[in-house]
């Protein structure tokens, strides 16, 4: 790296500007080390020349997109919280945001907010800016940054996200920490010495992010990787194919995926599969939600043991981390703490045996509030001060954590508790199934039925001799308790593009109206 002690786009910018720091996969469209550092010098000018000041909040609503990152580091020199918005928020959702942030400028692009006017109406003095093609009262980016000096800004000082959580179960929540108390814009972070040790992140890494970048774990990845000095590969929208021809193209090193992804990549014929060079990859990270033991396996099959599974969320309060030759020992964890300790406990708070399961907690991680929501903070930790978001699992003897599913989430039917998660691991590995979310619908004799809604890999699939089949498939596998009563079709799952399911959505669908159906 082009200094041990400093970390930073500049610092790369000044020993090697010729350098990509960014590609875009599709595209192939390249942003080098100087031009990164030069435009986001000219950001951090525009947020000056606007008044803004450390402390105060931008918000960032855009798709995958080339100057992304750039306004995130124009952000980061200028000491502001910067806010990912999702791209496929309503104007309304989005505006919730903002609003509750208190941010006062947003960029966004028409491509995203074609509608922009409704976001702005509910917005009053709120600054906007589009990049790349102007219209709809939004502010140029483009033009604006342009006329500003590339130099930097005479009092930089470092930013930080502020992020929210992905509102699967509810309205998001923010998390607003503390500006970096070390003033040096390049001063080294905790994940660039995890990604450099634990990894071999650096700046030989090429580094393929298939995920929306709005997300913390894409966000905070990609800027590490550019801190660290190594080139981002980013897709601008995840394909399978796509996804192999990245890698052959790029001779990426390192990437990082969800469950979901690694499910649409095996669903690929083998031939197509087997005729990408994948030679260059050393590392593939994975997050976001548990892994079926059956995919888990296939990929490590195909690509051997390169992937690295971890557990952690937006809040940052714990971490487990597990490797393929202990997975393999371990099949179906997600690792063992290396931020914080973690407890398994009843709805009281007392710890559970080893292999019984519980809330899952951490103790002596990171404290985490949510921004303008004390109840939800408080409402996060139990009577020992341990943490917990709703995770359900289990320790083994040797500290390995598996989850079984979201608290939220659990089926009580004739007061029995079923988790839907493994019946969901079950289903998307039947090879006609793309994907599949099992959710607990009205019954006036059980309380509960457990109802699967599966997307077919052919919609021609989505009949009544399907729905029979998978039944019958399913009881031969599981017990009867955790059998589909019922199996409805929908063309494609509402999921974050992270991987994470929209779950409320479908279980509000059946018990807004108990004959619902989804197809």
């Amino acid at each position: 790296m082009a200094d041990a002690q400093r970390l930073h786009p500049c610092v790369h910018a000044a020993s090697d500007p010729d350098k990509p720091a960014l590609i875009m996969a599709g595209s192939g469209e390249t942003v080098t080390y100087g031009e990164l550092d030069r435009r986001s010098n000219q950001g951090a000018h525009l947020w000056r020349a606007l008044g803004l000041q450390p402390g105060d909040v931008v918000a960032v609503f855009l798709d995958n997109h080339l100057r992304y990152l750039e306004i995130a580091w124009s952000a980061q020199r200028s000491g502001l919280f910067f806010v990912c918005i999702s791209s496929r928020l309503t104007a309304g959702e989005a505006a919730y945001i903002v609003k509750d942030s208190g941010a006062k400028a947003v960029v966004t692009s028409l491509a995203v907010t074609g509608a922009a006017g409704d976001l702005q109406a509910e917005l009053p003095g709120v600054m906007f800016f589009a990049v790349g093609e102007r219209g709809g009262g939004l502010r140029s980016w483009d033009s604006e940054t342009a006329a500003l000096p590339e130099t930097p800004i005479a009092d930089e000082r470092p930013g930080t996200d502020m992020l929210y959580s992905s509102g699967t179960t509810g309205r998001p929540k923010g998390l607003r920490g503390e500006l970096p108390a070390n003033g040096d814009i390049a001063a080294p972070t905790t994940q660039c010495t995890f990604a450099s040790q634990l990894f071999g992140t650096s700046a030989e890494t090429i580094y393929l992010s298939p995920a929306p970048i709005y997300h913390s774990a894409p966000l905070r990845w990609c800027m590490t990787v550019q801190r660290l000095g190594g080139t981002v590969v980013l897709m601008e929208k995840f394909d399978p194919e796509d996804f192999l021809a990245a890698i052959e193209r790029w001779r990426v090193t390192q990437a990082q995926c969800v469950p979901t992804h690694f499910v649409r990549l095996l669903k690929l014929p083998l031939a197509l599969r087997e005729s990408y060079d994948l030679s260059s990859l050393s590392v593939v990270i994975h997050a976001a939600a548990p892994c079926p033991v059956p995919i888990k396996q296939a990929m490590i099959d195909w690509l051997g043991p390169i992937l690295w599974e971890y557990y952690a969320s937006t809040e940052g309060n714990g971490m487990t981390l597990v490797d393929s030759p202990q997975w393999l020992a371990h099949p179906g964890t997600v690792g063992r703490a290396v931020l914080g300790t973690v407890h398994i406990c009843d709805e009281r708070g007392d710890v559970l045996p080893v292999r019984e399961q519980g809330l899952v907690c951490f103790a002596g991680g990171v404290d985490f509030a949510y921004h303008n929501d004390p109840q939800a903070t408080a409402a996060s930790y139990n009577k020992h001060g341990w943490s917990m978001l709703g995770d359900v699992g289990w320790l083994d003897e040797d500290g390995y954590l598996y989850l079984t599913d979201r608290q939220s989430f659990m089926i009580i039917s004739g007061g029995v508790n079923i988790y839907p998660q493994e019946i969901e691991n079950l289903l998307v590995t039947h090879p006609r199934v793309a994907d599949a979310a099992v959710v607990g619908a009205p019954d006036p004799e059980m309380g509960e039925q457990v109802v699967a809604v599966i997307q077919p890999l052919d919609w021609s699939d989505a009949n009544d001799a399907f729905a029979a089949e998978l039944i019958r498939w399913t009881r031969e596998r599981l017990s009867g308790v955790k059998t589909p009563r019922r199996i409805d079709f929908i063309a494609e799952l509402p999921r974050h593009p992270t991987g994470k399911l929209y779950k409320r959505l479908l279980r509000d669908a059946y018990w807004g109206k108990s004959d619902s159906k989804i197809v």
